[in-house]
């Protein structure tokens, strides 16, 4: 079974779920499976043209509510994400314009048992993180290749950390000190040179292993233990480091898609 399905199941999941007529403002991450949550929620504000969703909502037990999208505002975390707001027809709004979000949901490239999770391989964390901050919920949906135990078990690429452009050689040397096992500055590839990301910054990816909480990492001068929260803690604390793909604490709760295409996985607090 093609992962699409599985993407789609999880973010229909995760909108019919959380989203009714009272959310009003409505964060929308990036990446592939966002795609599918812009769709079912253009899907629930048409409820009524909608013979198919019409004829399983009739026959289900927990009815679902159409949403009134003229009353809904949705926030971008990317590009992506804002031109698909716009593509939809959907309010836009902008981040600096609220305080608060009533939901925020987005991807991830890997999540752990805790839900912890490493976001940024579209070098978009930096207001996905953002978003997530100032949202009452903080929903991610994905496909079931994201799920693991520990972060580093499966997302071996890196954790993406978005750096000043004339800070990427001293804070990729600070990552070498702080014992991380294999660095790349994020190259384009329709590009001559480095990824850009929407804040005009370059993105290192570090892979420091599994994030097990059980080894220790630094050098002679300092240790820290490898648990998310140490990790992100000593990164962020690098001259030249803007934000780090590390969201440890922020998910409420975690869909996942699984293999048949079918059924979707839900992780909990």
């Amino acid at each position: 079974m093609s992962s699409t399905e599985s993407k789609r199941q999880a973010a229909y999941k995760a909108v019919d779920t959380h989203l009714n007529s009272e959310t009003r403002i409505i964060g929308i991450g990036s990446g592939s499976t966002v795609v599918f949550v812009i769709e079912r929620i253009v899907q629930r504000g048409n409820f009524k043209k909608n013979d198919e969703l019409n004829e399983k909502n009739e026959s289900s037990d927990q009815k679902l509510e159409e949403l009134d999208l003229d009353q809904c505002v949705f926030i971008p975390t990317s590009f992506q994400s804002r031109q698909l707001i716009i593509n939809n027809g959907l309010n836009l709004g902008e981040i600096d314009q609220y305080q608060e979000i009533d939901i925020t949901i987005d991807g991830a490239d890997e999540v752990d048992e805790n839900l912890n999770a490493i976001k940024g391989g579209g070098a978009c964390h930096l207001r996905e993180k953002v978003v997530a901050e100032i949202s009452k919920k903080f929903i991610i949906v994905a496909d079931y290749t994201k799920r693991s135990t520990v972060l580093g078990e499966k997302w071996v690429k890196g954790i993406p950390i978005e750096v000043i452009p004339f800070c990427y050689a001293l804070a990729y040397n600070s990552l070498k000190l702080l014992g991380c096992q294999k660095l790349n500055l994020r190259m384009a590839k329709n590009k001559a040179g480095p990824v850009i990301t929407d804040n005009g910054n370059f993105v290192i990816d570090a892979y420091f292993g599994k994030l097990d909480g059980q080894q220790s990492l630094g050098n002679d001068n300092f240790m820290f233990i490898n648990s998310p929260s140490e990790v992100l803690k000593r990164i962020k604390l690098l001259t030249g480091v803007v934000e780090v793909g590390l969201f440890v604490g922020m998910a409420e709760i975690a869909y996942f898609g699984e293999e048949d295409g079918c059924s979707v996985g839900v992780l909990k607090k």
